[in-house]
């Protein structure tokens, strides 16, 4: 009788102990299907999106790339974006080479079956509103949850590139790179504050168009003038016809306008290459005789700038470093 008695309790426990784990294993996959499932709503340009809170296998294409390399996001794809490898550290530059490329430079060069072939859970894309067009977002929301986050005005690579790491669920070392950047340029600011808040600047960007006898003038704000703001230079003037984006922030003078443009400068800069190299557009600006007569150029104050189309903040530390070295002339007395 005992026997038996002690056989059922055994047999009793055994049972017990197999549906508690059972029933422990089913719970844990809840859970983990639950947090798999959570979603939260994203405001982009394309609208309020419900995608996943941690995304786990996340494509980008445009500005998106070097700034979702950079917050090491889980990326799957990524599209082409041979203008920002220079200013890639080498580490970045690794992981942009090794990683799928589902699209080429141009936003109609999207690639929807490798796209799909990624199995993303998270598309961010990084194109400018009117180049959305180019894009069918409808069949690449059949695929994933579509998030567009593209350029507005240049100086807003900042806000832009901390809501496309946002979107990726990849903050925590965007966070840490940018709070180095803001220490790195608060530093420099210190260093030139009885120099450069009371100099008038100037700058020559690289987009004029030699054919047509025009100069790019970039004005505060513009791709090469937002961070050197950040060191206390002072970029006088503003647009004439102000459009949107980068066309708010900068205009294309004939050259014969450099001594209306830049007469007042005590200071000029000029965007050159990642290599030092200077543009067409820019170099048939340092040719003319206009130029020559300026009183900036005339002083010896003209300095070039590497790096002026950086939209990530490691990007941007090595803009810094490179108006550092161009600026550190302006400390002599």
């Amino acid at each position: 009788m005992s026997i038996r008695r002690s056989s059922g309790l055994i047999g009793a426990v055994s049972l017990a102990l197999i549906l508690a784990g059972c029933g422990s294993s089913s719970d844990g996959g809840s859970d983990a299907a639950s947090e798999k499932d959570k979603t939260r709503v994203f405001a982009a340009d394309n609208g309020k999106i419900t995608i996943p809170v941690d995304p786990k296998r996340v494509v980008a294409t445009g500005y998106a790339v070097p700034a979702l390399i950079e917050a090491d996001a889980p990326l799957v794809g990524i599209s082409s974006w041979k203008r920002g490898e220079p200013m890639m550290s080498d580490e970045d530059l690794a992981e942009y080479k090794k990683l799928t490329k589902v699209a080429g430079e141009q936003a109609a060069e999207t690639n929807y079956e490798a796209i799909a072939e990624a199995e993303p859970d998270l598309i961010v894309i990084g194109v400018p509103a009117p180049v959305l067009g180019d894009i069918d977002v409808k069949r690449l929301e059949s695929i994933a949850p579509v998030v567009a986050i593209g350029p507005t005005l240049p100086s807003a690579w900042r806000d832009l590139s901390r809501k496309q790491a946002d979107a990726a669920g990849a903050l925590e070392k965007f966070d840490a790179g940018q709070k180095a950047y803001e220490a790195k340029a608060a530093e420099l600011a210190t260093k030139y504050k009885d120099v450069l808040p009371q100099l008038k600047l100037g700058h020559v960007g690289a987009y004029g168009e030699v054919a047509k006898g025009t100069f790019q003038r970039e004005f505060g704000g513009s791709w090469g003038t937002n961070i050197a703001e950040d060191l206390g230079a002072k970029y006088y003037g503003k647009v004439k016809k102000a459009g949107s984006g980068s066309s708010a922030v900068s205009e294309y003078p004939s050259v014969e306008e450099l001594p209306e443009a830049f007469g007042e400068a005590d200071v000029l800069t000029y965007s050159v290459n990642a290599d030092g190299s200077v543009p067409e557009a820019v170099q048939y600006v340092l040719d003319s005789k206009l130029w020559k007569n300026l009183p900036a150029v005339k002083a010896g104050k003209t300095f070039p700038l590497r790096y002026t189309e950086a939209a990530t903040y490691g990007q941007a530390m090595k803009t810094l470093d490179a108006i550092d070295t161009s600026f550190a002339p302006l400390l002599k007395r």
